[in-house]
């Protein structure tokens, strides 16, 4: 029982390493291209990056929750008038020379 147990913890441990391992093709590559093979993927390759150079450039906008707004921000309030914003000079102090 003891000699399964070991197995089963040797196996446990050694899947990861298995995982690891460097897979190795042991067939050999397919038959290369033909000229003609060739010559249209070169064809499709240049079409391909002309009609890339077709497409225009999207300006987007750079605010994510842009979308989820419904009205433009509510403009602040007034501010309350210069007179009552002024601070006045507290009365022990020395203000006056």
């Amino acid at each position: 029982m003891k000699l399964f147990r070991m197995a089963a913890v040797l196996a446990v441990l050694a899947g990861p390493a298995y995982a690891q391992a460097p897979h190795i093709n042991l067939l050999q590559d397919g038959p290369g291209k033909t000229d003609d093979e060739k010559a249209a993927e070169a064809e499709r390759e240049r079409a391909y990056k002309d009609t890339l150079k077709k497409i225009p450039d999207a300006k987007t906008s750079s605010d994510p929750w842009g979308g989820m707004r419904s009205d433009p921000p509510k403009q602040a309030a007034p501010k309350a008038s210069a007179a009552t914003t002024t601070k006045k000079p507290k009365a022990g102090t020395a203000a006056a020379n």
